[in-house]
């Protein structure tokens, strides 16, 4: 008879530095996904408790693919052959501001839908899987749910359809679809662990392998608005990722990005979709805000590494021209229209997105002297947005749609006295006054430029 394996013995294993074994990570899974309020084979203490001693303890490479695999496999997942496409997806360890996979959906989709593809290639597919606000950066369900009726909790059927029809999906882990990474991905912002790069990595790469890619590259963040507080954190992150997805035999690239300021102009939930839509609807470059080029950037770069992942492009610098190209064409814009409508959205809040913005009070920073912006910590940037009402105190909390920050500055700009840093957006005036203190306090003026790093600092692969 095969032994019982109790949840509270696993988590005291590894508790006590032990290595897990395969049976007693998917039993312990098992159990997250089949307990019902009637029936606790596992409690949201010995929960918590198994993600601590993750992250005091980690994982050794065996235990991570088990726990990842255990995690795609807790329900439903996607099979993509039947689209005879290449499947290929983006993912960011998130950031403030950062809502690059609203531009890089439609980019992909427009490129996969172009008629004539290069010769031989097949087309492109972009099944999309994303979170919700946690810590202190933004999510991209939540910034989707702005628009009057989108819907992210879609079926796989309907998944399908959508990336038959219009080449791509951005939707979130419905109860049948990853089911596990939905209940720890909840718990992890509650209980300190959301830094833990094994916890990370399960977590990310469960719901990109459930979706059955052929390719995935990643965006990681580095610097004092990511989630790891280090440089050498980060890269061990990015290799975790590329060697998980690569085992599970899905291309996988990791780009290590700079992190030390907001991403583009906005950061909160709906400003962040406004700031989205008028890129893409922007015809040429003098139609852009200036302070959107940062995002603009990135998101080329990340498009281009996927657009020659796929073959539609012979190296990545010429998949970035061919991504900017396609965003200024308005191909983009018209996959985006044909996205938001087949998963139910309201195309025509679109016509004037920036009338939709209705915080209830907002407030301006300014500069108290002359100089250069030169630092702030990105994090507390973070924290500020989210206690503006666009973020979470505890999971199943409602978000302000309204709530953010407008960017008027960056970093290495010269600066006026009195001149514009920052608006602070609220539907609660009482909220106002702790935020704008976060912000006073980390939004540094220094007489002499900073020295900035690199936007791309490493591009992360298996040897």
């Amino acid at each position: 008879m095969t032994q019982t394996i109790h949840p509270l013995d696993v988590v005291l294993h590894k508790r006590d530095g032990r290595v897990l074994t395969d049976d007693e990570i998917q039993a312990f899974i098992h159990a997250l996904v089949q307990r019902t309020p009637q029936n606790q084979l596992v409690t949201d203490a010995q929960i918590a408790a198994f993600l601590m001693a993750v992250f005091h303890r980690g994982l050794i490479p065996q235990e991570l693919a088990t726990l990842t695999s255990a995690m795609r496999y807790s329900g439903e997942t996607f099979d993509a052959s039947p689209l005879h496409t290449f499947t290929v997806d983006k993912h960011s360890t998130g950031g403030v501001g950062d809502k690059t996979s609203l531009l890089i959906a439609p980019v992909l989709a427009a490129a996969g839908l172009a008629s004539p593809t290069p010769s031989g290639v097949p087309g492109i597919c972009v099944p999309m899987i994303s979170g919700r606000s946690l810590g202190h950066t933004g999510g991209t369900l939540d910034k989707l749910e702005t628009i009057p009726g989108f819907n992210t909790q879609l079926t796989l059927d309907q998944i399908f359809l959508s990336l038959e029809k219009c080449g791509a999906a951005l939707v979130g882990q419905t109860p049948r679809l990853v089911p596990a990474d939905r209940i720890l991905y909840a718990l992890r912002d509650h209980t300190g662990t959301v830094e833990s790069p094994y916890l990370i990595t399960a977590s990310i790469m469960s719901k990109k392998l459930a979706e059955d890619l052929n390719a995935l590259v990643l965006d990681v963040k580095t610097g004092s608005g990511a989630f790891m507080p280090t440089y050498d954190q980060s890269k061990l992150l990015a290799e975790l990722m590329v060697q998980t997805g690569e085992s599970s035999g899905t291309r996988t690239i990791a780009l290590l990005t700079n992190h030390d300021e907001p991403l583009g102009r906005f950061a909160g939930n709906w400003i962040e979709v406004w700031e989205c839509v008028d890129i893409l609807r922007a015809k040429r470059i003098e139609d852009r805000h200036p302070m959107s080029a940062d995002l603009i950037k990135l998101s080329n770069i990340l498009s281009g590494w996927m657009l020659h992942l796929a073959g539609h492009a012979p190296t990545p610098e010429a998949g970035a021209k061919l991504s900017e190209e396609i965003l200024l064409s308005g191909a983009a814009f018209k996959a985006w229209l044909r996205i938001v409508a087949i998963q139910c959205g309201d195309v025509s809040i679109f016509h004037d997105p920036a009338a939709h913005h209705q915080p209830t009070a907002s407030r301006t920073l300014t500069a108290t002297h002359a100089g250069y912006l030169a630092s702030m910590d990105c994090k507390q940037v973070g924290w500020a947005v989210q206690r503006l009402g666009a973020g979470r105190a505890k999971p199943g909390d409602p978000v302000s749609a309204h709530a953010g920050i407008e960017m008027h500055a960056k970093l290495g700009d010269p600066i006026k006295s009195g001149q514009p840093l920052v608006t602070l957006f609220t539907e609660d005036v009482s909220l106002l006054d702790e935020p704008e203190a976060m912000l006073r306090e980390t939004l540094h003026i220094a007489p002499t430029p900073p020295q900035l790093q690199p936007s791309i600092r490493e591009v992360i692969t298996l040897p």
